[in-house]
């Protein structure tokens, strides 16, 4: 039986990842302490979706263990020796990064380091997906001219109209802290790809999304903000006229990107991964689909300050993954995930 390694495990990609290969007969070995509880409170405590994988996975192991621990991910790797690595376990927000830039840091760069040295002295061979962000390329997005519409903004050159290509600089801008410590991983799953020939590939995601997500107002969105409507609590909208537009694309459709990178790994790769054109909403429509969904208003409030760094539209141009896996596709739509997350919070 193939084994799986799948750090994150109890997070949104990473629980996905477990219920989608041990479905599909792998031996699944989940790494997570749950410190995204720590980061975002009782919002973003994961133990729920854990009982949840454990009872739906009957080849499934959890193991609690931090991957900061340098010593601990060499010895699991050593012990474990997996056939395919998929690390989603990160500190994952944008703006809480800035009041813990050591702990931010060290899970998401360091972090990173050590799986990948761990994988190199003792499976050198076995495909490692690694779950990056768009904020890589800092705010260098927000340079693209735009046009203001009714309810978004879009781009103005129609050249821009699929969105973002891995083409664009990194250098330059303005990453945030988060965005910063994610490039330091991103580039270094890069560099052990091409320096070492080891099979990895950067996965540089937008909006993640779905109803395994413990949404809190400092991550997840469209999760938080639909548990708004529902929970009858106040939501705030950062700036830009609340017109800022995200592409979102569900966790199974990550999932079977790294699927296909596994059958057919390469070396040292990064792909844009998000829902693209067909999935892209702003905040404004994500408001309006919210609220007919649960069928009542949100009580919302807008602060004119956007979040710094954060980008004005972002849609991921899928061209680059589309042609080196034909395979792979959009399978939820934007009113799938809307509807998929709505009920599993009923």
């Amino acid at each position: 039986m193939k084994t799986v390694l799948v750090t994150g495990s109890s997070g949104l990609i990473g629980s996905e990842c477990v219920t989608h290969f041990e479905s599909r007969g792998w031996q699944v070995l989940g790494i997570d302490n749950n410190m995204r509880k720590s980061f975002f409170g009782q919002d973003g405590d994961t133990s729920w979706n854990l009982q949840r994988i454990k009872k739906l996975c009957r080849s499934f192991e959890h193991f609690d263990l931090d991957i900061r621990d340098r010593n601990a991910m060499l010895k699991f790797f050593e012990d474990k020796k997996p056939d395919f690595t998929i690390h989603c376990a990160a500190q994952p927000s944008h703006d809480l990064a800035a009041s813990r830039p050591f702990d931010d840091f060290d899970v998401n760069a360091v972090g990173t380091l050590n799986i990948l040295e761990s994988s190199r002295r003792f499976s050198p061979e076995s495909p490692l997906c690694y779950m990056s962000t768009n904020k890589v390329y800092g705010d260098t997005p927000n340079r693209l001219k735009l046009k203001e519409l009714e309810s978004r903004w879009d781009y103005a050159d129609p050249r821009d109209y699929d969105g973002i290509a891995e083409d664009m600089s990194i250098d330059n801008s303005l990453h945030s802290i988060f965005g910063a410590s994610k490039v330091a991983a991103d580039v270094m799953v890069q560099e052990y790809g091409r320096y070492f020939s080891m099979p990895t590939a950067c996965y540089r995601g937008g909006c993640l999304t779905g109803p395994a997500h413990s949404a809190a107002e400092l991550h997840g969105f469209l999760a938080y903000l639909i548990k708004c409507v529902k929970e009858g609590r106040k939501y705030r909208v950062f700036g830009y006229k609340g017109k800022q537009v995200r592409d979102n694309i569900h966790s199974h459709d990550v999932c079977r990107a790294f699927e296909e990178f596994y059958e057919k790994p390469r070396c040292g790769e990064a792909y844009n991964l998000g829902g693209g054109r067909a999935n892209s909403v702003s905040m404004l429509e994500s408001i309006r689909m919210a609220e007919e969904l649960a069928g009542k208003k949100l009580d919302w409030e807008y602060l004119e300050q956007n979040r710094k760094g954060d980008h004005i539209c972002y849609i991921s141009n899928l061209g680059k993954l589309q042609e080196h896996y034909p395979n792979w596709k959009i399978t939820r739509s934007i009113g799938d995930i809307f509807s998929e997350i709505h009920a599993g919070m009923s």
